[in-house]
């Protein structure tokens, strides 16, 4: 892993308190980021935290609701420093397309695409405050989905708020590049995460899921994490936006 170190490097990871905001933050303290996690819940993001400092890392959290627009930019411009951006916060709530309630439609288009698009915005003109950026660089990783690139029942809305995040990348990375921010999205299978436990909730529709998944088994959080190892490190210095799906061949077929 010496290739893909993160030292000297902060990174901000939204929605870290559980599932993949977790494992990321933790995958990036190992490679030697100072993490800053950011979530609503204090308890999960100080026992995340906790866990961080245990193994000699470095961490510090922020308890803030990403959809609350005005604090969300007031803890991003006050931090000392910013290099990576891991803009995970999200959420699903299948159903099927005639009966999705306006509530869940709002708030998935608050949190998954609004919140999305405030928090890369602010933390790019964080980044963009130091004078050396050009020559640092800068990593803006937008948690997207395999849902990002195809259609399935009952997820009309989380489709098409993945498929957006998807068009932000896309265009961020391009208007970004000659400031030397790199701008990537990842896009997971269905995954051992409380929002997939919560969904693939019976016996059927697991074996729905692992049907569509040639490699047969839901992704680990090690395989996003080490994804999002990759984007951020300097490996990946000549990748922009595009999308590492990491989804056992679910969008190949």
């Amino acid at each position: 892993m010496s290739r893909f170190r993160l030292d000297n490097r902060t990174a901000l990871v939204t929605g870290a308190g559980q599932g993949l905001g977790a494992a990321i933050s933790l995958a990036f303290a190992e490679v030697g980021a100072k993490v800053i996690l950011l979530g609503r819940t204090e308890k999960y993001l100080a026992g995340v935290t906790e866990q961080i400092a245990n193994k000699g890392g470095l961490a510090e959290y922020i308890v803030c609701d990403v959809t609350d627009d005005k604090k969300i930019r007031s803890a991003i411009a006050g931090l000392a420093e910013l290099d990576i951006v891991v803009n995970n916060a999200g959420t699903n709530f299948p159903e099927p397309f005639v009966n999705v309630s306006d509530e869940h439609l709002d708030y998935m288009l608050d949190l998954n695409v609004r919140a999305c698009f405030i928090v890369a915005q602010a933390s790019v003109q964080r980044m963009m405050q130091d004078g050396n950026r050009k020559e640092k660089g800068g990593c803006v990783i937008n948690m997207s989905s395999q849902m990002g690139h195809v259609g399935s029942p009952d997820r009309t809305v989380y489709c098409m708020t993945k498929h957006a995040v998807e068009g932000l990348t896309k265009a961020m990375a391009v208007e970004l590049a000659p400031e030397n921010i790199r701008v990537n999205s990842i896009g997971p299978t269905f995954s051992a995460t409380p929002m997939v436990q919560r969904i693939v909730d019976t016996p059927e529709k697991r074996d729905f899921v692992l049907s569509r998944i040639p490699m047969g088994r839901l992704a680990t959080l090690e395989d996003v994490a080490n994804a999002a190892i990759y984007l951020a490190s300097n490996e990946s210095a000549m990748v922009t936006g595009t999308h590492l799906l990491v989804d056992g061949g679910w969008t190949a077929q």
